[in-house]
């Protein structure tokens, strides 16, 4: 046999099995890089970002807002805020000639902003360094040991600027960059010194990222909106079009005063909105947990709720839908994936179903589904009987799915 019959499907395998060991290697012992990495490598993959992201949250994963006061363009690691001062005693300390560098009070490991494919060569590295030398039963007992003595929280994850949609990396670089020498005290500040003009200050204020300038979504719009671009403009007016966006180099740097206005905080349904159109995720509540009285009332069980079903028992599911998928080998089998509050459920759509409610299972957003559990061990999935599309009860909410990729 040749390479091409033999070697390559076996180099393949190989490579793959690397792949598939230093992932769930990095995401079992250092999940917060796991999910910085893979935000900061975004498009990729099977999954959103807010699906990365809540699942990174249900493991223990600390993940902070977008902020100009403390975002990179890349997301990054900061010692957890929420670690109390026992904690903190048993960690241990971090130094340039370890995984890290200690910079205040956040704590940047070697990797963090990296891609994911230098993280994968990261931390390839520092296995091959822990486990060298060791038995099975004596790395057993090692990690036995960090077990007990290593606390639960580890570093978190701030979300970087290139979340933002439409946010320019020129933009957030100059952001990032005039903060070195001093803090921004005010929005106008941030307008002046990073040279920011209208449509960042907008989009900044949409995705909740100047809060720690302006208090709550409404009061950053705002605080955003009367002020005009600082950007010096590198074309003629009439030929860039921005000619009321630009401020004149004398006004550039005079103060904006005007009276205090207090305005009400949103309700954090809108919050949640906005979240989604800005970012494509939220550090809120997840959208079903809103919906949660209205689904109960509906006797629609959230994923937890049905997780210890048995195998056989009539079972309702409801959840938004992130992943639709049809295998050239499944006979015409869809495969659906339903996000809620606590988790996601596996629906199989068998092929008369599908020509049955091809309409709900194509355009449904959000979506209610009557079946039969299945389990056996862990391996858990709903065997659709009916589709209901109930996308109208997400109202404004921007939710996307991943279909036949």
């Amino acid at each position: 046999q040749g390479f091409g019959e033999y070697g390559f499907p076996e180099s393949h395998a190989a490579s793959f099995a690397l792949l598939v060991y230093a992932s769930c290697w990095i995401k079992r012992h250092e999940p917060a890089c796991f999910l910085a990495a893979l935000l900061n490598s975004q498009p990729m993959g099977f999954y959103a970002p807010a699906q990365l992201v809540q699942d990174a949250q249900r493991h223990g994963v600390s993940v902070l807002s977008a902020d100009v006061l403390h975002s990179d363009w890349d997301c990054t690691l900061e010692r957890d805020r929420v670690l109390n001062a026992e904690a903190r005693k048993t960690l241990p300390t971090v130094t340039p000639a370890k995984a890290g560098v200690q910079r205040d009070a956040c704590w940047i490991p070697a990797f963090a902003g990296m891609t994911i494919q230098a993280a994968f060569e990261c931390n390839w590295v520092g296995m091959n360094r822990t486990h060298k030398g060791a038995t099975v039963s004596q790395r057993a007992q090692k990690n036995s040991d960090a077990k007990k003595s290593t606390p639960p929280l580890g570093p978190a994850v701030r979300l970087g600027l290139r979340l933002i949609d439409g946010l320019h990396q020129a933009s957030a670089e100059r952001i990032v960059a005039a903060r070195v020498d001093a803090p921004y005290l005010s929005v106008e500040d941030l307008a002046q010194r990073a040279a920011l003009e209208q449509g960042d200050l907008k989009l900044l204020a949409g995705a909740d990222a100047l809060a720690s300038l302006a208090g709550h979504r409404r009061a950053q719009v705002w605080e955003a909106s009367p002020l005009l671009s600082h950007a010096p403009s590198l074309l003629p007016a009439h030929a860039s079009g921005r000619a009321s966006q630009t401020t004149p180099d004398l006004l550039r740097n005079a103060p904006i005063i005007e009276d205090e206005l207090e305005l009400p905080p949103p309700p954090e349904s809108e919050d949640i909105v906005f979240d989604y159109a800005a970012l494509g995720l939220t550090l809120r509540r997840h959208p079903l947990a809103l919906l949660r009285p209205k689904l109960a009332a509906k006797k629609l069980l959230s994923a937890e709720q049905m997780k210890d079903f048995p195998d056989g028992r009539p079972a309702r599911a409801c959840g938004i839908v992130i992943m639709r998928q049809q295998p050239q080998t499944a006979k015409g089998t869809v495969f659906v994936t339903l996000e809620d509050e606590t988790g996601t459920v596996n629906v199989i759509v068998w092929k008369d179903l599908r020509e049955r409610q091809r309409s709900e299972l194509l355009h449904a957003r959000l979506m209610a589904v009557f079946g039969v559990w299945q389990r056996q061990g862990e391996v858990r999935h709903l065997l659709a009987h009916r589709l209901v599309n109930l996308t109208p009860w997400l109202g404004r909410l921007a939710s996307a799915s991943r279909d036949f990729r």
